[in-house]
Parts: C-alpha cells; structure tokens; sequence
C-alpha cells in the first residue's frame, strides 16, 4: 500500500502530519523535512519553487500516492509551477476557503515574510468574500522560535504580542495561522487577543480537504488497512537529534522511524 508523502521546511509540517492521522488512521505517511535549507520564508520565488519540484520528485520516486505541500511559502509561491504525477495539495487554499466562510469583517493572516509578499491569501480569500477586509502580517522569528522548542519563553510572547499588535488594532475577528509552525504558539497567540477570535490552522483544514479528496479519488487497492498500514517513515536533511526531540512534542511520541537523508 503507498504511503501518503508530506513535506515542509522544517519540523512545523508534522502538524500537518498529527491531523491527518487523526483524519485517517489507516493511511500511512511519508514525512520529508528538508531542514537543512530551512527557512523557505525569506528566499526567493525561484529558489523556493526549485526546492519545493526537487522534494516533490523525491518523494513520488518513493512510491507515494499523493503529495501535501504542509509549507504555506512553497503552496503560496512555488504550488502553480509544480508539476507532479500524483494528487498535490498545498496549504493555502484550504485555509482561505474556511477564513471566507466564518469571518463576519476583517481577517488577520499570521504568515512567512514570503507568503505575505506574494499576496496568496489575501486573493484567495478576496476571490470569495470581496466584502472582507484582509490584515496580513509577516512574522519572520516565529519559524526560529518553534525550531528552537521556545514554544513558551518570555521572549516568545514579547515577540509574539509586537506582530499580533497591528491585528488587534484592526479588530480582527478571525486569524490564519498562515504557516504550519504557527499552531505550535496558538496558546500564546490567544492569550494576547481580547473577545471572540477565531483561529484557523492550516494543518487541521488542509487534512480534511485530503481526506475528503482521497475518499473520492482512493482507489480499493491502495487503500491501507490496519493489517495491510505500512510503518510511518520521517526523513530530514538536516538535525535530526533536534527534529526528533520537536516531534515528539508534536505527535505525542506515535513515531516510526526517523533518518537522516540527503536529497
């Protein structure tokens, strides 16, 4: 049975991963972390779209199925050039459709410096609800910080509250966490913002969107069963003694193995 093949930057994709196991228990996943060219966030278009078909190409000559895009920069910069054989999702498009149904006013966008210039979920969100204001704002420390396990320091939270300032002054009543480290600081995010807000991880949206497409277009054959599920794998390029300590904070110590690889 393939594997479903999941890539990211770094170690925030594996939010991606911990709800698609949620949303499909029986399917088995492919994680590719190339962590040796973390961040994505302040490159350039050209050499994150590059990055992003060469990761692609790898994971489809493993035999994967499919293939999630858990990184907001390369769905919003590199996703319209990347050609695959396999279903390919991305991140950013799933978060938006859900931001234009439940916002009422002003939708705040938390995102890479990258995601924010190129402008993706503000004309995604737009294309559907014209009537919304949209506030995006770079965050360039958050990926850093959530590397780095800081998910809880004072530093974090002073960090946190100079970005969030512009949303809060805008009266925002939903926020994207427009990046898949984000949900990692959600508890802190909330602490700093008054009322009802509504917070929407890209991880949680995108594996539904995945696991409703996969019920369609799966098909008997490559369906996994608990008896047939082959073990999750989780590779990087890069720090693995560091990934594999973020992981299972992340996914709560259900692992399969992790190696070290270089693409």
């Amino acid at each position: 049975m393939n594997q479903i093949g999941v890539f990211d930057s770094g170690v925030g994709g594996l939010t991606v991963v911990r709800s698609l196991k949620r949303k499909l228990p029986n399917e088995s996943i492919l994680f590719l972390g190339d962590t040796a060219r973390l961040p994505y966030g302040i490159k350039s278009k050209d050499t994150i779209t590059r990055y992003t078909q060469r990761n692609v190409d790898f994971l489809e000559r493993l035999g994967v199925k499919a293939v999630v895009i858990a990184c907001n920069t390369a769905s919003a910069l590199a996703l319209p050039g990347i050609s695959s054989t396999v279903p390919l999702w991305g991140v950013v498009e799933p978060g938006a459709v859900r931001a234009a149904a439940v916002s009422k006013r002003c939708v705040g966008v938390l995102a890479t410096e990258s995601t924010v210039l190129s402008g993706a979920y503000e004309r995604a969100i737009l294309r559907r609800r014209p009537d919304l204001e949209v506030v995006s704002q770079a965050c360039p420390l958050f990926v850093p910080l959530v590397e780095e396990g800081w998910l809880d320091d004072s530093v974090t939270h002073e960090i946190a509250e100079r970005y969030v300032r512009p949303l809060i002054e805008r009266n925002v009543d939903t926020v994207v966490l427009g990046c898949t480290h984000y949900p990692l600081l959600e508890p802190v995010l909330r602490e700093l913002f008054d009322g009802e807000v509504e917070f929407l991880d890209s991880a949680e949206v995108t594996a539904a969107e995945v696991a409703r497409a996969l019920a369609v277009e799966d098909s008997p054959e490559s369906r996994s069963t608990p008896e047939t599920r082959l073990p999750d794998r989780f590779l990087v390029t890069d720090a693995a003694a560091r990934f594999e300590r973020l992981a299972h904070r992340i996914l709560e110590g259900d692992w399969g193995t992790l190696e070290l690889i270089d693409l």
